[in-house]
């Protein structure tokens, strides 16, 4: 079992299932609620997911045009999951930095590299997608 929380504690969360994957996301809503950077997401069935504490949500489209719902603290704001509603099926992101143990699992690709800053620190040793984990790869650098 894989345990996390919130930055003040308040919301607490269990995962039953072992991590799917790990991406770290550049798509401009990413870069927003990560204050400038992408967000580092790891990848479970949401079933295997339990929250427990009140957690505000935001549903929105994304660039992707995919209706996404994002859960965060309503005390201290931390960013605690994003789930795609529709289409139904995909893997909850929860976000890396609310697990207990971060060294969990390493992102092993970026996405929507199309969307970052020239500045970004982007690892050269991992696939760049330019758009979303299905769309083609692009180049390094």
């Amino acid at each position: 079992m894989h345990t996390g929380q919130c930055l003040c504690g308040q919301v607490r969360f269990t995962v039953t299932a072992e991590p799917s994957g790990a991406r770290a996301c550049w798509c401009r809503d990413c870069q927003r609620i990560a204050s400038g950077s992408a967000t580092v997401n790891v990848l479970f069935a949401e079933e295997a997911v339990v929250y427990s504490g009140a957690i505000s949500t935001l549903r929105m489209t994304a660039d992707s045009g995919n209706t996404v719902e994002r859960g965060f603290c309503p005390e201290c704001g931390a960013q605690l999951y994003s789930k795609t509603v529709e289409p139904s099926g995909m893997p909850m992101r929860v976000r890396a930095g609310t697990l207990d143990d971060p060294e969990l699992i390493a992102p092993s690709s970026l996405i929507w590299v199309s969307s970052a800053p020239s500045w970004a620190c982007l690892d050269p040793g991992l696939p760049h997608h330019g758009r979303g984990p299905d769309s083609p790869l692009v180049e390094a650098g």
